[in-house]
């Protein structure tokens, strides 16, 4: 799977994984990953959503590679397999932020029960290019959760 530039994504998402902050997640088709996320335990970065949902851990970065393999159930796959995470570890809640534009991730979402909370910010982020230069973005989106069952294992 591609991390572009020199950000070294997927690196990153493993040192924070390493040091307890996050689970990141990679889903294979025989020895090839074709999808990935990552569970932040400590929550969305955003001020916004941080103030009205402390605590709740926050899927982030879903994302299935190459782009003929979306559709197929990889990161529904994914993101059953961040939900029973975040549930064994005793949260009732996870959340995901969505890009104002990103329609079809959001229709899956609402789909397998993720509610718009009205809570809205700006999702920075930054990376940096082939050349090594430092590049930010600012992406409008909302924050969506959906509330996890109790007790074992849902089937």
């Amino acid at each position: 799977m591609p991390s572009p530039g020199r950000t070294r994504r997927h690196a990153a998402r493993f040192d924070r994984q390493e040091r307890g902050l996050a689970a990141f997640l990679t889903a294979w088709a025989d020895d090839v990953p074709v999808g990935t996320a990552q569970i932040l335990w400590q929550g969305c970065a955003a001020p916004e959503v941080r103030a009205r949902f402390p605590g709740c851990p926050e899927l982030n970065g879903l994302s299935v590679w190459p782009p003929e393999l979306r559709s197929r159930g990889i990161g529904s796959a994914l993101i059953a397999a961040a939900e029973e995470r975040v549930r064994a570890a005793g949260h009732p809640l996870i959340g995901l932020g969505v890009d104002d534009g990103n329609h079809r991730a959001a229709a899956l979402y609402a789909r397998i029960g993720y509610r718009e909370t009205g809570c809205r910010y700006v999702d920075r982020y930054a990376y940096l290019d082939d050349e090594g230069v430092r590049h930010e973005g600012a992406d409008p989106a909302r924050f969506l959760v959906k509330e996890l069952p109790k007790g074992p294992a849902a089937a």
